[in-house]
């Protein structure tokens, strides 16, 4: 079901921050700083960071073809080496961020939750989960957990993300409830649905109109902090860089490689949610 006005014939939109007092008309408002774990999002309308990203990205990519064709005997066998890694990069991203939004749903329905014992569990969740580096998750669940439960490496690995990341989305989709003004729901209980319906077919599909760009750029943090699933075993781009070097002993070739792959898939992906940002930006 779409939007469905208020009352008071408001437009939705974000509500004023705690304590923030309305600008009087002869002052301007203080630019919004925006400062996040991954990659700048670019766009058009941002000129300086829309440029700064083409001359990252494509230079990045003239710097790969340069090595790969340019200098063969170093690191065409590094390039031919790693491409079965990027997939297993791409499986594990993919698959827990897929699992972190659902647990960060449901976290997020926890938080707001009137039932206190709910709300208690998803807070308590929250606060111990954001409070453990995700490394520590990481070692817990494939070997504390192992003496109890043996659990593949990558299937580990997919668990600790989510579960990690599911904490931060819980937030982000907290926040992205809460922004979409309180009429609404009033609005859709006056026409005789259930405050679970309402939430279904009323709140939450502006909500996620609201929550996707902060996915997005969980995605992109998640995309390199999957870097991490090495340790496991895990045959994923870093590990398979790292078989290479311990190899041949071509640590500065090996690891100059992978970190312009890491480049090329972090820009090209902060380039997609920009555009997906834009296309929702159009559509309001």
């Amino acid at each position: 079901m779409g939007e469905i006005a208020s009352s008071a014939g408001a437009r939705p939109g974000k509500p004023p921050r705690t304590g923030e007092s309305p600008l009087p008309d002869n002052k301007a408002p203080h630019t919004p700083i925006d400062v996040g774990e991954g990659a700048s999002i670019p766009r058009k309308s941002d000129a300086g960071l829309f440029t700064a990203w083409r001359i990252a990205f494509f230079g990045s990519i003239a710097l790969c073809l340069y090595l790969a064709f340019g200098k063969p005997d170093s690191y065409m066998a590094i390039f031919r080496f790693v491409p079965d890694g990027i997939l297993v990069t791409f499986k594990v991203t993919i698959g827990s961020i897929l699992l972190a939004i659902i647990v960060g749903l449901i976290a997020g329905l926890g938080r707001i939750s009137t039932n206190r014992y709910i709300n208690g569990a998803a807070s308590l969740y929250v606060e111990v989960i954001r409070g453990i580096p995700l490394l520590v998750q990481l070692f817990y669940i494939y070997y504390a957990l192992g003496r109890f439960v043996k659990i593949p490496d990558i299937i580990s690995a997919i668990i600790a993300m989510a579960v990690c990341y599911g904490a931060y989305m819980g937030e982000i989709f907290r926040a992205g409830i809460q922004s979409i003004p309180k009429g609404q729901m009033e609005a859709a209980l006056s026409l005789g649905m259930s405050r679970s319906q309402a939430l279904r077919q009323v709140i939450l599909p502006q909500a996620f109109k609201v929550v996707l760009p902060p996915i997005g750029n969980e995605f992109i943090a998640l995309l390199k902090d999957s870097s991490l699933v090495s340790i496991l075993a895990v045959s994923d781009l870093l590990r398979r860089g790292r078989e290479y070097a311990s190899e041949t002993f071509s640590y500065f070739e090996t690891y100059t490689v992978i970190a312009l792959i890491y480049l090329v898939m972090t820009l090209f992906f902060s380039k997609l949610i920009g555009m997906m940002e834009e296309r929702l930006n159009e559509g309001r």
